[in-house]
Formats: structure tokens, sequence, C-alpha cells
């Protein structure tokens, strides 16, 4: 049983998770000025439904807290409070207590001591300024108001509320439906415990209580449909209208005034603004959402998706194995067995596209973090910062997202302390006080490309070097070009600031995210535009399981080439071929010189076609460098194939991003474009290149000659 409980535990911090992280948006947006009643609306969801949870699990400071919360932002939705300007620097300080509450729970240690004191002091003062008498007026409406009158026009309703076991799994609470119905006019709630069984034959996640309702209101029945709004799916319903109610000699007005919608109103036509009308009471958006069928989901732990994944790759190794062992097969005469080996080429090759797909998220779930951060943080350093961001909802593996998160948290904690100039000195610059970021994400190339550029001072060369020198990282006499300076700031323990800080100074950092973008097979560089700004840009893989390729031969070895990078295959006469004074050799490809990279010297690999005119120059092009050549023996197809990592099981080489086995069994490994391109300088569309001296290779044999479609 212990152990189900700490299931249950691990979920409901799962979830917690979860909320917080979509609250972000919520937040910033209302701090922003947009302030929308569908916004409120799911920030008191996710405080409703954490209090739900953690009162399942009695962490009871993060109850208390979280009730007087919920409270505050029930009032704030329905409008019985103002919101004011300091209600949305409130809800990001209440948020940020419910998120220390629930970390304090997830360590199995209490929180602090008045903890969230003065937060919780703010809000029930707000609360207490609510017109109409404060807490004892709101008491009231909760009690129902005056029992001896109704208002004229008023409808009397009786309700049949039936919860399902799904309606408190979902998190949802009846009292607050019940204490919404309060509000609307004069409520009699009559229990029912006919199915209440003796306490030990209760199962917990099972549902044995219901009530009838008896309502009376001028609210109209679309407002009493709206009480239900998010649980119509997980109880049985019944609404009786029972006509109107004749109003005695005295009218007594309801004691509660909640914004609902006009009942002449169509229900797809927003109601009206409430009180001053910078808000607006929740009404369906697009016609109404009981109507349309809500998507099913279910969670389900990473670690099971791992496993399936793995032995789709699995599967795909053996499919590749019965593919090439039926290639040598008569065609005329296994004919069945060769199409069912097709169709079962195309079946695993779906299944392993649906089963990627699972684990593919948008991006959103890191970059809905940023907002908070550079708030924050420039905040705290007085400056004045807008983010911008794009491609939200670019997808990427969900192993590659939980690795890029701290890497473009740090990236951009270090553009807005080093980069962002203060607002005077953008002033006198020439700049607007206001600086901006711009966070970025894009698939190209069969990768996705994630960008961190600010308009600030750029990278300081002459700082850098400066520092550099005096930890003796280079050498005082050391030429060094630009770019070499720039990429400085990755080396470990490097900082150019004076004085540790909360952000900066302990010369952590850039080394580490550099190590990690390269544990994932990606790259990052930096493009620094001195007194303008500069670019970080991480490309990394979409996926970490498996990726097309071109196989190709070097020798007697295999390599796989991501079919992604491949832009043509050719072989090239001998006289387009050239050597450079520096060794280097060079391919004139339409009137452009493209630098070669012979694989058979990369890897020293003995028994290969050295002369390009006599094997294949593979044409790929690399985020950083360009254009390039690879000199390989041949082509041998294209295969898919499943990625096995090296830095698990050996050590990084240089060239090599992974390994794969093949449908024979041999292990080939997977070429790294980008890790080759470093092999030489990138020489990309010079027409006017020194050519030290022409190579001519002796002509190749006309049975030598074949023609590669790329």
């Amino acid at each position: 049983m212990s152990n189900d409980l700490s299931q249950f535990k691990q979920t409901f911090f799962t979830e917690c998770d979860e909320l917080l992280g979509a609250l972000d948006e919520q937040l910033t947006a209302l701090e922003e000025g947009d302030i929308d009643a569908e916004r409120l609306n799911a920030v008191f969801r996710a405080i409703h439904s954490i209090k739900a949870g953690a009162g399942a699990f009695k962490f009871e400071a993060l109850v208390r807290f979280a009730h007087t919360f919920e409270t505050f932002l029930d009032k704030l939705r329905m409008g019985e409070v103002q919101f004011q300007d300091q209600t949305a620097p409130l809800l990001v300080r209440g948020v940020d207590i419910v998120a220390s509450m629930v970390e304090s729970a997830q360590e199995d240690q209490e929180p602090a001591a008045g903890l969230g004191d003065d937060v919780l002091a703010e809000l029930e003062t707000l609360m207490g300024q609510t017109p109409g008498g404060g807490d004892a007026a709101n008491a009231d409406a909760e009690a129902g108001g005056d029992a001896n009158g109704a208002a004229p026009g008023m409808q009397r309703f009786r309700i049949e509320f039936v919860p399902k076991p799904e309606l408190y799994r979902h998190a949802n609470e009846p009292l607050l439906i019940l204490r919404e119905l309060g509000r609307l006019g004069e409520a009699t709630v009559i229990p029912n415990i006919d199915r209440l069984p003796a306490l030990g034959a209760m199962d917990p996640e099972d549902a044995y209580l219901d009530w009838t309702i008896e309502l009376v209101t001028e609210a109209g029945r679309e407002a009493v449909d709206e009480v239900f709004e998010f649980v119509t799916d997980d109880c049985t319903l019944t609404v009786t209208d029972l006509g109107a109610v004749e109003a005695p000699p005295t009218e007594v007005a309801s004691a509660a005034e909640a914004p609902v919608a006009d009942a002449d109103k169509p229900a797809d036509e927003p109601a009206a603004a409430a009180q001053d009308g910078s808000k607006k009471a929740w009404t369906p958006a697009e016609g109404d959402r009981r109507s349309k069928p809500r998507p099913a989901s279910i969670r389900v732990d990473l670690e099971r998706v791992d496993r399936l994944v793995n032995m789709v790759g699995e599967l795909v190794i053996t499919q590749a194995m019965l593919s090439q062992q039926t290639d040598m097969l008569p065609p005329d005469e296994m004919l069945e067995i060769v199409q069912g080996v097709e169709t079962l080429t195309m079946h695993t090759r779906e299944l392993q596209e649906s089963v990627m797909a699972i684990r593919m998220q948008p991006v959103k779930s890191v970059f809905s973090r940023m907002p908070r951060l550079v708030r924050d943080v420039a905040g705290q350093l007085d400056k004045q910062v807008r983010l911008e961001m794009v491609g939200e909802a670019t997808e990427v593996d969900k192993t590659v997202i939980e690795e890029i998160s701290d890497p473009i948290t740090h990236m951009i904690r270090n553009s807005l302390d080093h980069g962002i100039e203060m607002p005077g000195d953008r002033l006198a610059a020439g700049k607007p006080e206001q600086a901006t970021i711009r966070l970025s994400a894009e698939h190209r190339g069969g990768r996705i490309v994630i960008g961190i550029e600010d308009d600030g001072g750029g990278i300081n060369r002459e700082r850098v070097l400066a520092k550099a020198v005096e930890r003796g990282l280079v050498a005082e006499d050391a030429d060094l070009s630009d770019e070499e300076v720039d990429n400085l700031v990755f080396h470990p323990g490097f900082s150019t600031a004076d004085a540790v800080t909360d952000l900066s100074g302990r010369g952590v950092g850039m080394d580490v995210v550099r190590r990690n973008i390269q544990n994932l097979g990606g790259r990052v560089q930096v493009h620094n535009m001195p007194g303008h700004g500069c670019r970080f840009t991480m490309t990394l893989p979409l996926t970490l399981a498996v990726l097309d390729g071109m196989i190709v031969s070097v020798g007697a070895e295999k390599y796989v080439l991501p079919i992604n990078s491949i832009t043509e295959s050719t072989r090239p006469p001998a006289a387009d071929l050239h050597r450079l004074a520096n060794g280097e050799q060079v391919v004139s490809l339409r009137g452009e010189y493209i630098r070669l990279v012979h694989l058979c010297h990369v890897f020293d690999v003995p028994g290969a076609i050295q002369d390009p005119s006599k094997g294949l120059v593979v044409v790929v092009e690399d985020e950083s460098h360009g254009v390039f050549g690879l000199v390989v023996d041949e082509l041998l197809g294209q295969q898919q194939v499943v990625i096995k990592s090296l830095e698990d099981n050996y050590d990084p080489v240089p060239g090599i991003s992974a390994a794969t086995i093949l449908g024979n069994g041999q292990v080939a490994l997977i070429l790294d474009v980008d890790g080759l391109s470093h092999t030489g300088m990138p020489l990309v569309g010079h027409r006017d290149m020194a050519v030290a001296e022409t190579v001519v290779p002796p002509a190749p044999p006309a049975e030598d000659v074949q023609t590669i479609e790329a």
C-alpha cells in the first residue's frame, strides 16, 4: 500500500510541476495588463487542483495557503475583488509560495516557518475591501442570502447533482460548486447519504454522496449551467425549471451579485464586462463547450515509452536484416516472401514514426518559463528588457526538451547580465532604453535550431582577451582571430565578471552549456556583433533514437551519413580537382570551389579509393562551415538506422556522433557532419581562389564510370 501511495504522490508532484509551469504564461500576460477572464480561471483551476491533491496527502501548510489563495482568486474572477496595480505582482508571489511549498513537500520537509504569511495578509486585506461589506457580506452570499424574500423576475430550479468517481480524480471539489450556486441566489442543499457504506467497506476512489439543491435566482438557466461547466462529463446532472417565483410584499435583493450571462443573449455571445469593464465574466468563446468532445489522454511513465522506442529500434534492425536477405532471393520464385517483407518494411516505418511522435513535444514547455526569468533578472539588474519568442510550437524529442532547459536559462541570464547595457548607456549609444532578447526555435535540415539573440553591447573582445591572458588561458603574444576570441567564453573557468554575484562570476556556465549540447550530438556557436548585440545558436538533433541515413563505404568500412545533410553526390572529372598551397584539395562544382575531406584520411582507413575521380564526392552542408565534400568509395543505399550512443558505451570520437547496427549485424559509425567540417579551413563559394597546382589523375577506365542520382 505504501508503494501505491508513493506512486500517487509522484503523480501529484508531476502534475504540480506541469500546472505551475503553465501558469508562467498566464501570470506574464496579467502583469502586462492583459486581464482576461479565462486567464484568471486558469490560475484558479491550477491552484484549486494543487490544493485538492495536497489535501489528499495531508500537506497541511500547502492546503492552508492554497485555500486562502484560491478564495482570493475565486472572488477576483467573479468580480467581487477589483483587479488593481498590485494584484498581478501579488499573484506571482502567491504562485512562488505554492511552488516553494510543493518543493518542500516533495523533499518530505516542512516549509520554513512563516513562509507566505506576508502574502496571506495582503490577500486577506484585499478581500476585506470588497464592496458591500467585505467578508461578512460574502459569507451571507455563500449561505444563500436572505431566505425570506425573492426579487422580481426570480426563478426556482431543482438541481440533482450526482458526482461520478471521475469528478474527484480530476481534482474537482463539490463544495466549491455548491458555494458558487449559493452566490447565484437562495440555495437550499439537501445531501443524500443513502449510498454511503460502512467505513470499512469504502472504496477511496468511489463517489457515494449526491445532492438535491433548491435554488431561487434571477440569474437564469445559463448561469446555473455555467457553474457545472467543467464537471458535466464527470457527473449526472438534472436541472428542472420550477417556474417563476412570486415576489413578497417586501422585496429583498439577493446578497450575491456576480456577473452572469444575459439570459436573452445567445449562448455563444460574450457576457457583459464586469463592473468597470476591465474584466469579463467567463463565457464559452466558441459555442457551448459542453457539446464538444474533450481530448482523451493518459499519463505514461517516460521509461515505458523509452522501452517501447528501444523495442521498435530493434524491430527496425531485424526488418533491415530480413530486407537484406530477401534481396538475394530470386523474385520470380519467392514473390510472396519478397512482397511480405516489403509490407513489413512499410508497417515498421509507420510504427516507428508513430512511436517517435509520442515523444515529440513543443518547445513551449521550456520557452514558457523564460518570460518570468527575464522579468525577475532584469528587475534585479535595474534593466529594461523585452523578450520576444518565436517558434514555440516547434516540436522536438522529450529527451532533448529536458536537456535544453538549463543551457537556454544560462544563456539568457548571461545575456541579461553581460550583454544588455544599463538604460542610460543604451540611450547614450543611440539605442532605445528597453533592450530586446529574441528566443527562437525552428526546424532546419532535420535538426532543431534554437537561437538566443540580444541587441546589447556584444562581447568585448579586448576585455575577453585580456582576461584570458591574465588567467593564463592564452599566451600574451597569441594572435587570435575574432572567432577564436569569441569562443574563449566557452572555456572552463572563464569569466569577465569582476566580482562573484548571484548571477555570474564563478567561471562556470558556458563551458557546461557547450558540453551538455555536445553530449546531445549538437553544437553551439556564437556570432558576436560588438556594439550591436550577440547571437548564440544551438543546433540539435530532433530525436536521439533513429535517423534516416545513407550508407557509404570507405575501404572495408561502412559509415552512416545523415540523409538531411546531403545536398548531392557526384563523380568529378579529374580536370576539376585542384590542390591548394596549404595541401588541401578542392573541387570545382558549377563555378565554385568546394573543399574536400577524405574520410579515409580522417579515420585512417586502408585500402580506400583516394582519387575522387574514381570514387565519389558526397556534397554535404554544415550549419557553421557551409558546403564541403566528403570523399567515399561508393553509396550503398538509404536506410533508417537506430542510434546507439558512443558516450554511454565508449568515449567521444571526433567526427563521429553515434553508432548503429546494420541489418547484417555489423556495427557502423554515424558521421558527425559538423565535426568533420572542422578538419580544415572552410572554403565555400570562392570563385577567385588561388590554386597552387592542378592535380590531373589518370583517366578512369570506362567500366569504372557510373552515374549517381542524388
